[in-house]
């Protein structure tokens, strides 16, 4: 699954645990722009630093798992939980910085010498 859109907001990375760590960021969705939605996406581990070469106000392409977990309180209420985790981030400005032609391809396309 994916979610695109702009990066709106990238919040410091937190450390749960002495060996879990997550950072969050959203998304703005506009595919309706009269109700634009924002969604949460977390990072968890080695992969909080995906956001490091990220801009606010870049679009990006996220891919992401829906994670549910179950929990039951002291007094033996459950409860459950969803969150989303991406686990590749996609930049489409850079996307499109990497279409510029090489030195090579410039001059390859530069045959003045042709006939034709």
């Amino acid at each position: 699954m994916n979610i695109k859109g702009k990066l709106v907001e990238i919040f410091d990375t937190v450390q749960v645990t002495e060996t879990f760590k997550k950072r969050e960021f959203i998304i703005e969705d506009n595919k309706n722009p009269e109700y634009p939605e924002y969604i949460k996406v977390e990072l968890i581990q080695d992969k909080v630093s995906l956001l490091d070469s990220l801009n606010i106000g870049d679009e990006i392409n996220v891919l992401i798992n829906i994670k549910g977990r179950k929990w039951e309180d002291k007094e033996g209420n459950i409860r459950y939980f969803n969150s989303i985790q991406g686990w590749k981030i996609e930049s489409e400005n850079q996307g499109i910085n990497q279409d510029t032609p090489s030195e090579t391809e410039s001059q390859e396309s530069d045959d003045s010498d042709l006939p034709f």
